[in-house]
C-alpha cells in the first residue's frame, strides 16, 4: 500500500507492506523557467531533478532541462550548433560544443516552435548552465542567440 501527503514544498510517501514501512521525505520537483529573446528568437529553459537516475552518494546527480525556440521573426531561420558552458560547484566548468541539438538542425519557419529536452550530470549537485545557439539567417547569414543561464540545484541538496 502507498500513501502520499504533500505538506507545503514536501512530499512525503510512505510505503506500507505486512512486514515493513518505508518513508520518504523529498522536496517536490517544481519547475523554474527562464527566457531570453535574442534577433527575434525566444529561448525558453525549464529544468527538474531527476531523483531516480541520480545517485547522490555515488557524486552523480541527474537533472533534465526543456528547451523551447520561438522564431518569432519574419523569416525562417535554421539552427546550425550549440555550445553548452556547465559549471559544476567544487569541479569547475566544461564546455560541449556540436552542430545540432539532440541530431536534428531544424528550421523554424515564421511563428514556429521547436521543443527538445536532453540531460546533464552534475557531481556536486549544485551549477548552472548557459550558453548560445548558432542560427542561420537565409538572407542575412549566421548568427548567435543567446541560452539564458539557469540553475541547477538537486532536491536533495535543498532539502
Amino acid at each position: 500500500m502507498k500513501s502520499k501527503l504533500e505538506l507545503g514544498f514536501n512530499q512525503i510517501v510512505i510505503f506500507e507492506s505486512k512486514n515493513r514501512r518505508d518513508i520518504c521525505i523529498s522536496k517536490l520537483n517544481l519547475l523554474t523557467m527562464v527566457s531570453k529573446n535574442t534577433s527575434e528568437i525566444r529561448v525558453s529553459v525549464t529544468t527538474e531533478y531527476d531523483n531516480f537516475n541520480s545517485y547522490p552518494s555515488e557524486n552523480r546527480f541527474v537533472f533534465r532541462y526543456n528547451i523551447e525556440i520561438e522564431n518569432m521573426g519574419s523569416l525562417p531561420v535554421k539552427l546550425l550548433s550549440r555550445k553548452w558552458i556547465i559549471y559544476d560547484l567544487g569541479f569547475g566548468f566544461t564546455e560541449v560544443e556540436g552542430a545540432g541539438v539532440i541530431g536534428l538542425t531544424p528550421v523554424l519557419e515564421s511563428g514556429e516552435k521547436f521543443t527538445y529536452f536532453s540531460n546533464v550530470i552534475l557531481k556536486s549537485g549544485v551549477g548552472n548552465m548557459e550558453g548560445h545557439y548558432v542560427f542561420e539567417n537565409f538572407d542575412k547569414g549566421n548568427f548567435n542567440v543567446i541560452i539564458p543561464k539557469f540553475n541547477l540545484v538537486s532536491a536533495v541538496l535543498s532539502n
